[in-house]
């Protein structure tokens, strides 16, 4: 009789993921999605556009206000975004 390998079909999409290239772009993604949850409804009301290039978060705030506000937050901001997808994906954040 035959002994399989029994994985769990989680696993298995993770590697097949990794081995595609295709893990990182799906967690930027997902960082981008979770950033009206993480910044707040009222934060995500005022912002434009947002794109991540070279680890960076870059994200258009209309408001000159809260663009100061945020960033002074923006080192808890970035930490938040990378727990909510669970990696490492931007080490800064820049407001424009």
């Amino acid at each position: 009789m035959f002994k399989r390998d029994v994985k769990p079909l989680s696993d298995l999409l993770q590697t097949f993921l990794r081995n595609e290239g295709l893990e990182t772009p799906l967690k930027q993604k997902r960082l981008l999605a979770a950033w009206d949850t993480v910044a707040g409804k009222v934060v995500a009301r005022y912002t434009g556009e947002k794109f991540i290039k070279n680890q960076t978060l870059f994200v258009k705030m209309l408001n000159p206000a809260l663009r100061q506000d945020l960033s002074m937050m923006r080192q808890r901001l970035v930490q938040q975004l990378n727990e909510a997808v669970g990696g490492y994906i931007i080490s800064d954040i820049h407001f424009y």
